[in-house]
């Protein structure tokens, strides 16, 4: 817990300066609540172009003990969201300042938040070893509204990523209003499906108390109680707004990741290990800060395992590159003719250089995704 160790972490701190945006915003109100989208999707890309790319390297051998400062931003962000969050709740119901639209405007920003910030870190933490750091992730997650993403992520995506068994990898071509939906259905259905399936591996049903399913919903209800205990139903529909927002980002963030990107089958139900080049990455240093190197998403998938500040670049020559970091990503995909020029060209130069020998993707994709009949 040196001074070296805390100046190393102290880029990663750039999230909290959003929470302070957030608290001027709601303070000011009107015109003044466009400071936290500014702030987390065009500041931060603006600064991408000033002191681009960062290539370097930490020691994946470093231990625990050298990372005290990267791990506490993570574990300190729950409480400060969950006061951002219900606070924000309460100073609608109670103050003259945040009345109107500029109540659900503000809550919108709120789930700017949640979701750039507190999903993020939510991932880092449901990664890890110690029960705490995982039942913060729980935690973070819940109060989206979306706790199966744990499930889904841990058990599906990881594991299926790049294959039709992946509700979270989007098919080329897929833009994004359609593949919201699509996610929203299929990982529910797939998340609880991977925990029956593990609890039948124990011989214990479906409803049996170690399902996680029971503690996702108990959060979620706890904090639906709380926000009505706050602020009645105006008070719930501000909770589920902030959330409805987050998933949104979430999704699209989970749209960018892998959008096209496919493993080879091997044949009988089976495909090749997931490789670095089955993500795009992206070496954008500010976004990186912001998002907790999230953007490496290569080596994320590559080394699950692996904390934030140890994830590894790769090369154009070892994973396909975003040309901007993800807030300037998630904007061009909702709007799909933009994104699909972005994109398209990019997917069809990542085929031919990792796939050569497959000349017909349209048949190629077609026998690994039959048609109901």
């Amino acid at each position: 817990m040196s001074i070296r160790h805390f100046l190393k972490a102290l880029p990663f701190w750039i999230s909290i300066g959003a929470i302070a945006v957030a608290a001027l915003s709601a303070y000011l109100g009107d015109w003044w609540l466009l400071l936290t989208p500014v702030y987390t999707w065009w500041v931060m890309s603006l600064l991408d172009a000033i002191f681009g790319l960062n290539t370097q390297d930490v020691d994946p051998e470093t231990p625990d003990s050298d990372l005290f400062w990267h791990r506490l931003v993570t574990i300190i962000w729950f409480p400060l969201q969950f006061i951002l969050i219900f606070g924000g709740i309460a100073y609608a119901r109670w103050s003259d300042l945040l009345q109107g639209s500029d109540a659900w405007w503000f809550m919108v920003c709120v789930g700017i938040l949640s979701g750039t910030i507190g999903i993020v870190y939510a991932h880092e933490l449901m990664h890890q070893k110690p029960k705490f750091e995982r039942v913060l992730g729980d935690a973070l997650m819940t109060i989206a509204l979306y706790g199966h993403f744990r499930s889904e992520h841990l058990l599906v995506h990881h594991r299926y990523v790049g294959t039709p068994r992946d509700p979270v990898t989007a098919r080329y071509n897929e833009g994004f209003h359609r593949f919201l939906p699509r996610v929203l259905i299929s990982s529910a259905k797939s998340s609880w499906r991977a925990e029956v399936q593990m609890l039948a591996r124990k011989k214990l049903g479906a409803f049996h108390r170690s399902n996680p399913f029971w503690k996702y919903a108990a959060f979620q209800i706890s904090y639906l109680i709380l926000a009505f205990l706050i602020a009645g139903w105006f008070g719930v529909g501000l909770f589920c707004l902030q959330a409805i927002v987050a998933i949104v980002q979430l999704e699209l963030v989970n749209y960018v990741e892998h959008y096209g990107l496919t493993r080879r089958h091997l044949g009988d139900g089976k495909y090749e290990h997931v490789m670095p080049h089955h993500s795009w990455n992206a070496a954008h240093r500010i976004t990186n800060y912001l998002l907790i190197n999230l953007q490496r998403h290569s080596d994320h998938h590559y080394k699950p395992s692996r904390r934030f500040p140890l994830l590894q670049n790769y090369t154009a020559d070892e994973a396909p590159q975003l040309p901007v970091g993800y807030p300037l990503m998630t904007s061009a995909a909702l709007f799909p003719p933009l994104w699909k020029r972005i994109m398209n060209k990019r997917v069809k130069a990542w085929r031919k250089q990792y796939y050569p020998d497959i000349e017909d993707w349209h048949a190629y994709n077609k026998a690994l995704n039959p048609q109901p009949k």
